[in-house]
């Protein structure tokens, strides 16, 4: 396991972990049953940082982190406009950004990667099994051809974060 290893600190991902977590299962869950991340997710996402930030990163590291979520959004209203990302996903991963320790990039792909492959697979079975659609009846994912990636980006988020638990310095 020392691929998954983090510049991200323990101490860091511990702060940030429990004030992640539900605004990520929040987006997650409004994604599979309406196809749309709330742009409140995405301010409370954006607070979050911008409160536990202060007290999880050294304060020479803090405001270097906006940047990521600068190049992430401008990234982003890029892959928008060509047809290839929702504009919600692209906020949220805007908002993401910032508490991913750019040396952590590959190990973040990483995790993005497995999230996102996993997360297509399950949501495919899921959607195929009558006993999961009729428990989930109006979830607009099951019906759309396209991908509710606010399951992976979130899922992804938290699991980086774990992982910073764990594996970090």
């Amino acid at each position: 396991m020392a691929d998954l290893a983090t510049v991200q600190t323990a101490s860091s991902a511990l702060w940030f972990l429990p004030f992640v977590t539900p605004i990520c299962i929040w987006a997650a869950m409004s994604d599979l049953s309406r196809m749309k991340i709330p742009n409140k997710s995405v301010v409370a996402l954006t607070l979050v940082f911008a409160v536990v930030g202060l007290v999880a990163l050294p304060l020479a590291e803090y405001p270097w982190r906006y940047l990521h979520l600068v190049v992430i959004l401008a990234a982003g209203f890029l892959f928008n406009l060509a047809g290839a990302l929702g504009a919600g996903d692209a906020k949220f991963a805007a908002a993401m950004a910032p508490f991913i320790a750019l040396q952590d990039i590959i190990t973040y792909v990483m995790l993005f990667s497995a999230s996102l492959l996993i997360g297509f697979a399950l949501h495919r079975i899921a959607r195929a099994i009558p006993a999961i659609r009729n428990a989930t009846p109006n979830w607009s994912s099951w019906e759309r051809r396209d991908f509710p990636m606010g399951l992976c980006l979130g899922t992804s988020l938290i699991l980086y974060l774990l992982t910073g638990v764990f594996y970090g310095q």
